[in-house]
């Protein structure tokens, strides 16, 4: 059975997760290039539902605003880009196990798979050590995004929604006019468009991204 290496084993111990020598820990670092039976993407799937939760409740305990506003924070927070943020924080990209394509590629520095590893490595923890302690993690992890107001601001896309409906004018329409790339390294340019004012478009690594760049790059044009 494949073991976690030595510096692995220490750099998550190290950063607080309860690891052991249990395989689920290999499989939260396993990409699919790899070819292996099992990758991270189970334990990302329930990693993503702990993370949503913690941060909720967070963002409820400092009050943190209305309903609307506490959804607008949480988006923000639990997105692929948050995620990616603190696994570069904590240095995740040298253990995650890749194919020799997809290493050569530049997957270890997307933040489509270092967000997806984050989560899984969350979902590890959740079932080696319970909500509790996976709770407190988060919390360590993400302290200065939510101390320091990550996603406070007005969404982009919204912005532009009531800017449209404020002008009377139809709701915004996307449209991704192109996507290339392999998952791991995926780019997507997406139009968005108010009939009569005009459009814009934006690339970024992964849909929604681009939508809120595109809706951003709109007001800062027409807005």
């Amino acid at each position: 059975m494949t073991r976690l290496e030595k510096s692995t084993r220490d750099w998550l111990a190290s950063t607080g997760f309860a690891v052991s020598d249990n395989p689920r820990w290999i499989e939260a670092l396993t990409h699919g290039s790899t070819g292996e039976k099992a990758d991270y993407q189970r334990l990302e799937f329930l990693g993503d539902r702990v993370l949503g939760l913690t941060i909720a409740d967070w963002l409820f305990e400092k009050n943190a605003g209305a309903e609307g506003a506490l959804a607008q924070r949480l988006n923000v927070l639990v997105s692929k880009t948050a995620c990616a943020a603190v696994a570069r924080d904590i240095d995740i990209s040298p253990h995650i196990r890749l194919g020799k394509q997809a290493r050569d590629d530049g997957a270890a520095e997307s933040s489509n798979v270092l967000g997806d590893v984050m989560e899984s490595l969350l979902g590890a923890n959740f079932l080696e050590a319970g909500f509790d302690a996976t709770q407190a993690l988060i919390r360590a992890l993400w302290s200065s995004q939510v101390d320091g107001g990550a996603g406070s601001a007005k969404h982009p896309k919204s912005a532009l929604q009531e800017w449209a409906a404020g002008n009377q004018r139809r709701p915004p329409e996307y449209t991704i006019i192109d996507r290339s790339g392999p998952d791991h390294r995926a780019s997507f340019t997406v139009r968005v468009s108010v009939r009569n004012v005009g459009e814009a478009q934006a690339t970024a690594s992964n849909k929604q991204e681009a939508e809120t760049a595109a809706a951003k790059k709109f007001m800062e044009t027409f807005g």
